[in-house]
C-alpha cells in the first residue's frame, strides 16, 4: 500500500513538472494529422480517424487522451487539408488540455521517385481544471478535511494559440519527416504571471523527427497474398526531455501485427526506459481498426497496468480525381 501510495505520489510530482509536455500516442501512424501536418490529405480519399489512448490504468486518475482528425486531398490544387482535435485528462482535479487546429499540406515532386510534401499547422489551445476537486494539505487534519483551502484558486481556463510546421520527402520504399511544434510557445499557466520570463507554463518547443523503409515480398502462384513489413522509427525532443520509437509492422491483408521499442539504448543523461509496445490490427479496403498495448519496462512495472490505445479509421470517396498521387509507403498504425 505505501509503495503504491509513493508512486501515486511520484506521478502527480511528474503531472506538475511535466506541466507542459504534450501527450503522446504509440500509434502515432494511426493519427497522423497529431504527428505531422504533412500528412494532411495523405491518400486520395477523405478519411476520419478516431484515438483513444488510457495510460497507466492502474493507477487511479491516470492519463486519457481522445483524439478525432478529417483530412482530404484536393487534387486541383494538389494540397490536403486537415482539421485536427484532441482533449487529454489527467489527475484527481481533471487537468485537461484541449487541442483544435487546421492543418494544410502541399506535395510536389523532386524528381521522377521522390516527392515531398511541406506543411503547417494552426490550432487554439486551451487548458482548465476542476480546482474544488483537489485536497491541499493545509484541509487536512486529525479531525477530518476541512471544506476550503487557503491556496490560491487559479483561472478556470488559459487559452492561446499555436503554430506548427513539418517537412515530409518520400518515394515507393522510404520516407524520412520533420516537425516543428510549438513555435508560439502558447501559455498554459492557470495563474497570472507579469511577464513571459517569470512564467513557468510556457509550452518548449518540440522537435520531432521520423522515417521508415518498406520492404515488399510480392504475391505468385504458392503466396496468392502480398507480405510487405516496414521498418520505422520516430525520435522527439522537448526541452531536456529525449525519446526514440523503434518499430517493426508485418501486414498481410486483412491483418496487420507490430512491435515497438520505445527507449534510447546505452544514453544515461535522463532515465529514458520506458515501454515496449505490441500492435494488433485489422485493415480493409475502408476501414482500418487497432489495438496496442504498452508494457511497461521503467521502474513503474508492477503499479501502473501499462497503457491501451484504440484507434479506428474510415476512408471514402466523393469523387474520382484526374491524377493518381503518390503514396507515402509508411504504416497506417
Amino acid at each position: 500500500m505505501v509503495k503504491k501510495a509513493l508512486y501515486i505520489l511520484a506521478l502527480i510530482l511528474c503531472t506538475f513538472r511535466g506541466i507542459a509536455q504534450d501527450p503522446q500516442f504509440s500509434q502515432f501512424y494511426a493519427n497522423y494529422l497529431y504527428l505531422a501536418p504533412s500528412f494532411a490529405g495523405l491518400t486520395d480519399k477523405n478519411r476520419i480517424a478516431f484515438n483513444y489512448r488510457n495510460q497507466w490504468p492502474d493507477i487511479k486518475h491516470g492519463y486519457q487522451t481522445y483524439s478525432v482528425s478529417f483530412d482530404k486531398y484536393f487534387d486541383k490544387f494538389r494540397s490536403g487539408l486537415g482539421i485536427l482535435m484532441f482533449q487529454d485528462v489527467a489527475g484527481t482535479g481533471n487537468l485537461r488540455t484541449t487541442s483544435v487546429g487546421i492543418q494544410y499540406s502541399y506535395d510536389f515532386s523532386i524528381t521522377d521517385d521522390w516527392h515531398a510534401r511541406p506543411g503547417l499547422h494552426f490550432n487554439y489551445t486551451e487548458r482548465g481544471i476542476d480546482f474544488e476537486r483537489l485536497l491541499w494539505n493545509d484541509q487536512i487534519s486529525a479531525t477530518g478535511n476541512a471544506p476550503v483551502s487557503a491556496e490560491l484558486v487559479p483561472m478556470e481556463k488559459a487559452d492561446d494559440i499555436d503554430f506548427s510546421t513539418s517537412l515530409l520527402v518520400y518515394s515507393n520504399k522510404y520516407w524520412l519527416g520533420a516537425s516543428v511544434d510549438h513555435l508560439l510557445r502558447p501559455n498554459q499557466s492557470l495563474y497570472f504571471y507579469e511577464g513571459d520570463e517569470t512564467n513557468p507554463a510556457k509550452v518548449p518547443v518540440k522537435y520531432s523527427f521520423f522515417g521508415g523503409v518498406k520492404f515488399i515480398r510480392p504475391e505468385h502462384l504458392l503466396r496468392p497474398i502480398p507480405t510487405s513489413i516496414q521498418l520505422a522509427f520516430l525520435y522527439k525532443q522537448q526541452e531536456q526531455f529525449r525519446q526514440l520509437d523503434l518499430g517493426v509492422y508485418w501486414y498481410r491483408a486483412p491483418l496487420v501485427a507490430g512491435f515497438w521499442y520505445r527507449g534510447i539504448p546505452m544514453y544515461k543523461e535522463v532515465f529514458n526506459r520506458d515501454a515496449c509496445t505490441v500492435l494488433l490490427g485489422i485493415k480493409t479496403k475502408n476501414m482500418n481498426i487497432g489495438y496496442s498495448y504498452d508494457f511497461t519496462i521503467s521502474k513503474l512495472i508492477a503499479s501502473t497496468g501499462g497503457s491501451h490505445e484504440v484507434s479506428l479509421s474510415y476512408v471514402f470517396k466523393t469523387k474520382a480525381i484526374k491524377h493518381k498521387i503518390k503514396m507515402v509507403p509508411c504504416p497506417e498504425f
